[in-house]
Protein backbone atom coordinates (compact mmCIF):
# COMPACT_ATOMS: atom_id res chain seq x y z
CA UNK A 1 0.00 0.00 0.00
CA UNK A 2 1.28 3.67 -0.94
CA UNK A 3 1.81 6.24 1.64
CA UNK A 4 -1.52 7.94 2.32
CA UNK A 5 -2.17 11.63 1.80
CA UNK A 6 -2.53 13.80 4.62
CA UNK A 7 -4.66 15.54 2.35
CA UNK A 8 -6.96 12.61 2.00
CA UNK A 9 -6.71 11.89 5.86
CA UNK A 10 -7.85 15.63 6.71
CA UNK A 11 -11.31 15.23 4.28
CA UNK A 12 -11.75 11.88 6.00
CA UNK A 13 -11.30 13.84 9.32
CA UNK A 14 -14.31 16.27 7.85
CA UNK A 15 -16.45 13.94 6.27
CA UNK A 16 -16.14 11.62 9.69
CA UNK A 17 -17.22 14.76 11.63
CA UNK A 18 -19.56 16.00 9.82
CA UNK A 19 -21.25 12.32 8.90
CA UNK A 20 -21.74 13.02 5.41
CA UNK A 21 -20.68 14.73 2.68
CA UNK A 22 -22.27 18.01 2.44
CA UNK A 23 -21.27 18.87 5.98
CA UNK A 24 -17.93 18.23 4.89
CA UNK A 25 -18.17 20.21 1.80
CA UNK A 26 -19.14 23.12 3.55
CA UNK A 27 -15.84 22.77 6.22
CA UNK A 28 -13.62 22.23 3.46
CA UNK A 29 -14.69 24.25 0.36
CA UNK A 30 -14.48 20.83 -1.92
CA UNK A 31 -17.41 19.64 -3.28
CA UNK A 32 -19.58 16.89 -2.39
CA UNK A 33 -19.29 14.61 -5.50
CA UNK A 34 -15.14 15.52 -5.18
CA UNK A 35 -15.12 13.74 -1.38
CA UNK A 36 -17.57 11.19 -2.27
CA UNK A 37 -14.37 10.13 -4.96
CA UNK A 38 -11.67 10.82 -2.45
CA UNK A 39 -13.35 8.75 0.52
CA UNK A 40 -13.79 5.84 -1.93
CA UNK A 41 -10.27 6.04 -3.53
CA UNK A 42 -9.00 6.19 0.30
CA UNK A 43 -10.76 2.88 0.75
CA UNK A 44 -9.84 0.97 -1.75
CA UNK A 45 -5.88 2.30 -1.57
CA UNK A 46 -6.43 0.66 2.17
CA UNK A 47 -8.46 -2.21 1.39
CA UNK A 48 -10.74 -1.26 4.29
CA UNK A 49 -13.89 -0.11 4.74
CA UNK A 50 -14.45 3.03 6.59
CA UNK A 51 -17.92 4.27 5.62
CA UNK A 52 -21.81 2.88 5.92
CA UNK A 53 -23.27 4.61 3.45
CA UNK A 54 -26.81 5.43 3.62
CA UNK A 55 -29.29 7.90 2.90
CA UNK A 56 -29.45 9.71 6.09
CA UNK A 57 -25.79 10.25 5.56
CA UNK A 58 -21.98 8.64 6.16
CA UNK A 59 -21.69 5.79 9.36
CA UNK A 60 -18.19 5.10 10.52
CA UNK A 61 -17.41 1.39 10.48
CA UNK A 62 -15.45 0.24 13.50
CA UNK A 63 -12.26 0.51 11.20
CA UNK A 64 -13.29 3.95 10.21
CA UNK A 65 -13.64 5.15 13.94
CA UNK A 66 -10.12 3.52 14.78
CA UNK A 67 -8.79 6.02 11.97
CA UNK A 68 -10.48 9.04 12.89
CA UNK A 69 -9.07 8.62 16.48
CA UNK A 70 -5.83 8.32 15.10
CA UNK A 71 -6.59 10.92 12.77
CA UNK A 72 -6.98 13.39 15.49
CA UNK A 73 -3.96 12.30 17.26
CA UNK A 74 -2.07 13.13 14.14
CA UNK A 75 -3.89 16.61 14.05
CA UNK A 76 -2.97 17.29 17.73
CA UNK A 77 0.83 16.14 17.06
CA UNK A 78 0.98 18.64 14.09
CA UNK A 79 -0.69 21.59 15.64
CA UNK A 80 2.68 23.38 17.65
CA UNK A 81 4.26 23.31 13.67
CA UNK A 82 1.56 24.58 12.17
CA UNK A 83 1.09 27.55 14.81
CA UNK A 84 4.59 28.11 14.64
CA UNK A 85 4.55 28.82 11.15
CA UNK A 86 1.32 30.93 10.96
CA UNK A 87 3.06 32.61 13.57
CA UNK A 88 5.85 34.25 11.70
CA UNK A 89 3.03 34.69 8.88
CA UNK A 90 -0.27 35.90 10.52
CA UNK A 91 -1.65 36.19 14.06
CA UNK A 92 -2.32 32.66 15.26
CA UNK A 93 -6.59 32.14 15.83
CA UNK A 94 -7.21 31.02 18.79
CA UNK A 95 -10.35 29.24 19.89
CA UNK A 96 -12.34 29.96 22.91
CA UNK A 97 -15.27 27.59 23.66
CA UNK A 98 -18.22 28.70 26.00
CA UNK A 99 -21.84 28.18 26.75
CA UNK A 100 -24.44 30.96 25.28
CA UNK A 101 -24.68 32.80 28.21
CA UNK A 102 -21.06 33.09 29.15
CA UNK A 103 -20.36 33.87 25.59
CA UNK A 104 -22.45 37.17 25.74
CA UNK A 105 -20.55 37.95 29.02
CA UNK A 106 -17.37 37.65 26.99
CA UNK A 107 -18.46 39.02 23.97
CA UNK A 108 -19.42 42.32 25.71
CA UNK A 109 -16.19 42.30 26.94
CA UNK A 110 -14.50 41.52 23.97
CA UNK A 111 -12.10 44.71 24.17
CA UNK A 112 -10.95 42.71 27.29
CA UNK A 113 -9.76 39.79 25.48
CA UNK A 114 -8.29 40.88 22.54
CA UNK A 115 -7.54 43.89 19.97
CA UNK A 116 -5.76 44.59 17.04
CA UNK A 117 -2.08 44.58 18.28
CA UNK A 118 -2.49 41.13 20.03
CA UNK A 119 -0.47 38.58 18.83
CA UNK A 120 -3.66 36.14 18.39
CA UNK A 121 -6.79 36.40 17.06
CA UNK A 122 -10.31 35.20 18.97
CA UNK A 123 -12.85 33.11 17.55
CA UNK A 124 -15.93 32.27 20.22
CA UNK A 125 -17.06 28.87 20.15
CA UNK A 126 -20.96 29.26 21.31
CA UNK A 127 -22.07 25.73 22.34
CA UNK A 128 -23.73 23.98 25.09
CA UNK A 129 -21.82 20.68 23.96
CA UNK A 130 -18.41 19.86 25.38
CA UNK A 131 -15.47 20.43 22.40
CA UNK A 132 -12.85 17.94 22.82
CA UNK A 133 -10.10 19.90 23.64
CA UNK A 134 -7.59 16.88 24.32
CA UNK A 135 -7.52 16.58 20.83
CA UNK A 136 -7.63 20.07 19.92
CA UNK A 137 -11.29 20.31 18.78
CA UNK A 138 -10.56 24.24 20.65
CA UNK A 139 -8.02 25.57 22.31
CA UNK A 140 -9.55 26.76 26.01
CA UNK A 141 -12.79 26.29 27.30
CA UNK A 142 -15.00 27.47 30.18
CA UNK A 143 -16.89 24.91 31.82
CA UNK A 144 -18.73 24.38 35.28
CA UNK A 145 -16.49 21.91 36.38
CA UNK A 146 -12.56 20.69 36.21
CA UNK A 147 -11.31 17.94 33.74
CA UNK A 148 -11.68 14.48 34.73
CA UNK A 149 -9.14 12.74 32.53
CA UNK A 150 -6.66 13.36 29.73
CA UNK A 151 -4.06 15.61 29.04
CA UNK A 152 -5.74 18.94 30.69
CA UNK A 153 -5.35 21.64 32.55
CA UNK A 154 -7.76 24.00 34.40
CA UNK A 155 -8.26 27.37 36.65
CA UNK A 156 -11.02 28.20 38.86
CA UNK A 157 -12.20 31.50 37.27
CA UNK A 158 -14.65 32.05 39.87
CA UNK A 159 -18.29 31.59 41.18
CA UNK A 160 -21.41 31.85 39.17
CA UNK A 161 -24.49 32.29 40.41
CA UNK A 162 -28.19 31.66 39.24
CA UNK A 163 -31.60 33.59 39.78
CA UNK A 164 -35.40 33.92 37.97
CA UNK A 165 -36.17 36.95 35.99
CA UNK A 166 -38.72 38.11 34.11
CA UNK A 167 -39.84 41.03 31.84
CA UNK A 168 -39.72 44.66 33.45
CA UNK A 169 -42.52 45.67 31.31
CA UNK A 170 -45.55 42.87 32.64
CA UNK A 171 -48.28 44.73 33.88
CA UNK A 172 -49.46 41.64 36.08
CA UNK A 173 -46.36 39.55 37.03
CA UNK A 174 -48.01 37.50 39.22
CA UNK A 175 -49.96 35.34 36.24
CA UNK A 176 -46.74 35.27 34.73
CA UNK A 177 -45.88 31.01 33.80
CA UNK A 178 -42.32 30.00 33.51
CA UNK A 179 -40.15 30.21 30.46
CA UNK A 180 -37.86 26.82 29.86
CA UNK A 181 -35.79 24.82 27.83
CA UNK A 182 -37.41 21.96 26.31
CA UNK A 183 -36.84 18.40 28.32
CA UNK A 184 -34.39 17.41 25.33
CA UNK A 185 -31.99 20.35 25.15
CA UNK A 186 -32.14 20.93 29.08
CA UNK A 187 -28.35 19.92 30.21
CA UNK A 188 -27.36 22.31 32.67
CA UNK A 189 -28.54 22.07 36.19
CA UNK A 190 -30.19 25.66 35.60
CA UNK A 191 -32.31 23.85 32.82
CA UNK A 192 -33.34 21.26 34.62
CA UNK A 193 -33.95 22.96 37.81
CA UNK A 194 -37.49 24.53 36.11
CA UNK A 195 -38.67 21.23 35.18
CA UNK A 196 -37.84 20.11 38.56
CA UNK A 197 -39.57 22.22 40.86
CA UNK A 198 -42.53 21.33 38.75
CA UNK A 199 -43.61 25.23 37.75
CA UNK A 200 -45.99 25.59 35.00
CA UNK A 201 -44.50 25.70 32.11
CA UNK A 202 -46.12 28.10 29.25
CA UNK A 203 -44.09 28.30 26.56
CA UNK A 204 -40.42 26.12 26.03
CA UNK A 205 -37.29 27.11 23.35
CA UNK A 206 -34.57 24.84 22.05
CA UNK A 207 -31.79 27.28 23.22
CA UNK A 208 -30.88 29.64 25.82
CA UNK A 209 -30.52 32.51 24.04
CA UNK A 210 -34.19 32.22 23.02
CA UNK A 211 -35.11 31.60 26.73
CA UNK A 212 -33.45 34.61 27.10
CA UNK A 213 -35.61 36.75 24.34
CA UNK A 214 -38.74 35.23 25.29
CA UNK A 215 -38.51 36.28 28.73
CA UNK A 216 -37.77 39.67 27.95
CA UNK A 217 -41.05 39.87 25.84
CA UNK A 218 -42.93 39.25 28.48
CA UNK A 219 -43.73 35.44 27.51
CA UNK A 220 -43.07 34.02 31.58
CA UNK A 221 -40.44 33.75 33.91
CA UNK A 222 -36.82 32.15 33.02
CA UNK A 223 -33.60 31.26 35.18
CA UNK A 224 -30.54 32.82 33.89
CA UNK A 225 -27.46 33.46 35.02
CA UNK A 226 -26.95 36.86 37.17
CA UNK A 227 -24.61 37.97 34.70
CA UNK A 228 -26.78 38.00 31.98
CA UNK A 229 -30.15 38.90 33.94
CA UNK A 230 -28.68 41.65 35.87
CA UNK A 231 -27.25 43.45 33.31
CA UNK A 232 -30.55 43.52 30.64
CA UNK A 233 -32.50 46.46 31.85
CA UNK A 234 -35.66 45.28 30.55
CA UNK A 235 -35.13 42.16 32.97
CA UNK A 236 -35.91 42.36 36.82
CA UNK A 237 -35.61 39.50 39.66
CA UNK A 238 -38.49 37.21 40.43
CA UNK A 239 -37.00 35.91 42.82
CA UNK A 240 -33.75 35.57 45.39
CA UNK A 241 -30.60 33.75 43.89
CA UNK A 242 -30.85 30.06 43.57
CA UNK A 243 -28.59 28.72 46.23
CA UNK A 244 -28.51 25.55 44.60
CA UNK A 245 -27.43 26.41 41.04
CA UNK A 246 -24.83 28.11 42.43
CA UNK A 247 -21.24 27.20 40.32
CA UNK A 248 -17.92 27.19 39.85
CA UNK A 249 -16.50 28.15 36.35
CA UNK A 250 -13.66 26.35 35.64
CA UNK A 251 -10.97 27.27 32.44
CA UNK A 252 -10.15 24.85 30.49
CA UNK A 253 -6.86 24.01 28.45
CA UNK A 254 -4.57 21.55 26.89
CA UNK A 255 -1.50 20.74 29.34
CA UNK A 256 0.88 20.78 26.69
CA UNK A 257 -0.49 24.05 25.41
CA UNK A 258 -1.12 26.45 28.43
CA UNK A 259 2.74 27.89 28.18
CA UNK A 260 2.67 29.17 24.63
CA UNK A 261 2.89 32.98 24.17
CA UNK A 262 -0.50 34.07 22.71
CA UNK A 263 -2.38 31.21 24.77
CA UNK A 264 -0.33 32.41 27.96
CA UNK A 265 -1.51 36.37 27.48
CA UNK A 266 -5.35 35.29 26.65
CA UNK A 267 -5.69 33.61 29.77
CA UNK A 268 -4.04 36.11 31.77
CA UNK A 269 -6.71 38.34 30.62
CA UNK A 270 -10.07 35.97 30.91
CA UNK A 271 -8.60 35.57 34.22
CA UNK A 272 -8.70 39.30 35.10
CA UNK A 273 -11.54 39.55 33.40
CA UNK A 274 -13.18 37.33 35.86
CA UNK A 275 -11.67 38.92 38.74
CA UNK A 276 -12.83 42.41 37.62
CA UNK A 277 -16.31 41.14 37.34
CA UNK A 278 -16.96 38.82 40.16
CA UNK A 279 -19.38 40.41 41.89
CA UNK A 280 -21.24 40.41 38.77
CA UNK A 281 -21.03 36.88 38.67
CA UNK A 282 -22.15 36.32 41.97
CA UNK A 283 -25.32 38.11 41.63
CA UNK A 284 -24.04 41.14 44.05
CA UNK A 285 -25.27 43.68 41.77
CA UNK A 286 -28.81 43.77 40.57
CA UNK A 287 -30.33 46.49 38.81
CA UNK A 288 -33.41 45.70 41.01
CA UNK A 289 -33.52 43.19 44.40
CA UNK A 290 -36.66 40.57 44.51
CA UNK A 291 -38.63 39.75 47.61
CA UNK A 292 -37.52 37.79 50.52
CA UNK A 293 -39.28 34.34 49.56
CA UNK A 294 -37.41 31.44 48.60
CA UNK A 295 -37.32 30.86 44.68
CA UNK A 296 -39.35 28.41 44.24
CA UNK A 297 -42.33 30.11 46.61
CA UNK A 298 -41.95 33.24 43.56
CA UNK A 299 -43.99 34.18 40.78
CA UNK A 300 -46.36 32.96 39.73
CA UNK A 301 -48.77 32.54 42.66
CA UNK A 302 -52.21 32.19 40.93
CA UNK A 303 -53.59 27.77 41.83
CA UNK A 304 -51.50 25.46 40.41
CA UNK A 305 -48.41 27.11 39.46
CA UNK A 306 -46.13 25.65 41.87
CA UNK A 307 -46.31 21.80 40.93
CA UNK A 308 -47.41 20.14 37.64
Amino acid sequence: MKDLSWDDLNLFFHVAEAGGLSGAARRTGVSAPTLGRRMLALEQQTGRSLFVRSQTGYDLTPTGAALLDRVRAMQAAARPALDLLSETSERPLLRLTAGTATAMFLADRIAMLCGPDDPYRLTLVTTEAVLDIAHREVDLGIRNRPPEGGNLASRPLGMLRFAPYRAMSVPRPELLDWVALDPAHARHPAALWVHDQGHRIGTMATSVGTVHQLVRAGAGIGVMPCMTGDTDPALARAGPIIEALTETQHLVMHDDDRHRPPLRRLIDRILRLYDENADLLAGLRPLRGAGPRAASDQLPSDPGAGSA
